[in-house]
């Protein structure tokens, strides 16, 4: 039996802050020498985001409504633990909105969902976000709970791919698929190169999907084929690990390049032919990465408008983010029936998450 994504809700905390004001406030920072400051300006100027949405209000001159994480202009450096506490405080709100949303555009009440599958890598408690999206949206003290957690920014493919055996194995299943990331609780004020590149790009965002067996009677994105590919290079060019002060993000300039030279090989070998693609969700990890992979598979340069607009109004939020593609796919009422999508998206390793999906569009 064929999965489809019946319906994608997303949910972004209240507070966006500009691209630019975000680069002011590290590049004033104490300690960062000329050299930092330029490459603070490099790096935000070219990540080619307008905004972002953070859960934290004072970087946009709100109150610190839980989290203290700027004094008299100055970023400070929480402990992890306190981190981490102000993710278990406002991640579950998140959670629950894309998920509301995703089951009341799927046609499916909430207790028909038979399973929960949701996935973070920027913060952990437990019960955790499963459980509590039980709780939140009243759906079925039976229903089956799985947690991805520490992936990166591709996991939400595998929990795709989770969602489609389910459904494959048992046709009657209903899954909610959720992701949500608080990337913003996790911004260092280190001068390291590395952690300059994660800053310029990283947000706050959840999103959300039904999947189940397709009804035929609404738009939906057949799951048709899943993949993953571990590069030669890349163990150490890309990692998330947990510090004492915070989640530390390794993103190194080899990342790019990496994926330049071998996604060619890669999407040929999971996709098929690349020119039969009709449109791509491609995970916009950073704006050179878009770059890479246009050039690499020779697409047209309006192949990627969807990622870049998603970057551009949000940055990268993680696993969260190519759900926020596949949203505006699926809402797109230039595409047609049978549409061919191509979805990729990588993570830590470093790891290639593939995946070949079909919109459906309801006979007229």
């Amino acid at each position: 039996m064929t999965a489809s994504i019946l319906s994608i809700g997303t949910a972004l905390p209240r507070t966006r802050v500009t691209q630019s004001a975000l680069r002011d406030l590290f590049a004033a920072q104490p300690g960062f020498d000329r050299l930092s400051r330029r490459l603070v300006g490099a790096a935000f100027d070219a990540a080619a985001i307008d905004t972002r949405h953070t859960v934290l209000p004072q970087l946009a001159g709100g109150s610190a409504d839980g989290l203290a994480v700027l004094s008299d202009g100055e970023l400070t450096m929480p402990p992890t633990g306190a981190r981490n506490d102000e993710y278990r405080r406002t991640a579950p709100a998140l959670f629950a909105e894309a998920a509301a949303t995703a089951l009341d555009g799927s046609g499916y009440a909430h207790d028909a969902v038979t399973h929960v599958v949701t996935v973070s890598c920027t913060g952990m408690f437990a019960p955790g976000p499963d459980y509590l999206l039980v709780r939140h949206l009243d759906l079925s003290p039976a229903v089956e709970r799985y947690h991805l957690g520490f992936i990166g920014c591709a996991a939400a493919i595998p929990a795709l791919r989770l969602a489609a055996r389910i459904v494959a194995a048992d046709p009657a299943a209903v899954v909610l698929v959720a992701a949500a990331e608080l990337c913003s609780l996790h911004w260092q004020t280190s001068s390291h190169p590395d952690q300059i590149v994660a800053a310029s790009v990283f947000a706050d965002g959840a999103a959300a999907a039904a999947v189940a067996a397709p009804s035929g009677e609404r738009p939906g994105l057949e799951l048709d084929g899943f993949a993953t590919f571990v590069t030669d290079e890349g163990e150490k060019d890309m990692s998330w690990t947990v510090g004492d002060s915070g989640f530390e993000m390794t993103l190194t300039p080899e990342v790019p390049r990496i994926i330049g030279r071998e996604i060619a090989a890669i999407a040929a070998d999971v996709l098929g032919e690349v020119a039969e693609v009709d449109a791509w969700a491609v995970h916009p990890g950073g704006r050179s990465i878009l770059d890479r992979v246009e050039a690499a598979l020779n697409l047209d340069a309006s192949a990627l408008a969807p990622s870049r607009e998603v970057l551009r109004a949000h940055g990268n939020m993680s696993s969260a983010t190519l759900l926020f593609i596949l949203r505006d796919l699926l809402a797109d009422g230039a595409r047609a029936d049978g549409d061919r999508i191509a979805a990729l998206a990588f993570g830590p390793g470093l790891t290639v998450e593939a995946a070949r999906l079909v919109l459906r569009r309801p006979a007229a």
